[in-house]
């Protein structure tokens, strides 16, 4: 077994074996935090799904409302006719053909990739490169649409793409231990309650399982799933 330091193990000593509401984990993994660095506050979703099975896929986006804490580099692949829109929308790089073949060259100096539809004949080459690193651009997050602008722009403002793995979790970033406690528990709730939304027909019995809530460095909190259950009945 791994051994963990003596920071580590002093901070999880002050996480008690029990379910928190998410309204108690914030605060508490806030408290326990000793990296000296602002870090990334996480989510993982164990779900009750078979994603080998096309119908029980769990997939989608959600603009958290108080961000991630930085500015994502977004490329814009589009033809000539958006690329000014693209650029006055902020995206970071905007190109066309020559920029799919910088990439097949081995540039991979982005966060996120907006395509338009027309272009998509030549974006359909970088699966192999963006697919494994989950940047290949896709309709139904909406990073393939005529739209460029509206979609760099939901990026910027804190857009989240989650996407069950094949051991069927779903792990997303919240925002920075930065945040304030009622920020971090407002993204927390939005990304949480976009998931149950995306809960496929065909999974059956319970769909959250488990969910844990951490910092980079930090202990994980597990989060009562019947106090997400109850929220959702309400909605």
């Amino acid at each position: 077994m791994a051994k963990h330091g003596k920071k580590f193990t002093a901070a999880a000593g002050q996480v008690q074996n029990r379910p928190y509401t998410i309204e108690e984990a914030i605060p508490l993994i806030q408290k326990v935090k000793y990296a000296k660095f602002d870090e990334t506050v996480e989510v993982a979703m164990r779900l009750g799904v078979d994603p080998k099975h096309a119908d029980q896929m769990v997939r989608g986006t959600v603009v958290l409302p108080h961000g991630l804490g930085r500015s994502k580099r977004v490329l814009a692949i589009a033809g000539a006719d958006k690329q000014k829109e693209a650029q006055e929308a902020g995206a970071d790089i905007v190109g066309g053909d020559e920029v799919v073949e910088k990439i097949l060259g081995g540039w991979i100096d982005f966060d996120a990739v907006v395509a338009t539809p027309d272009m998509m004949r030549a974006v359909g080459r970088l699966g192999k490169v963006l697919g494994p690193r989950g940047l290949m651009p896709n309709p139904k997050t909406g990073t393939v649409t005529p739209n460029v602008a509206q979609a760099i722009k939901e990026i910027k403002a804190g857009k989240v793409e989650f996407r069950v793995d094949k051991t069927g979790i779903i792990h997303a970033p919240l925002g920075k231990t930065s945040f304030s406690a009622q920020s971090l528990i407002e993204n927390t709730h939005a990304l949480v309650d976009s998931v149950v939304k995306a809960r496929p027909s065909a999974a059956k019995g319970k769909f959250l399982k488990s969910v844990t809530v951490s910092s980079t460095m930090g202990p994980g909190v597990t989060i009562d799933t019947a106090h997400i259950d109850e929220r959702a009945k309400h909605q």
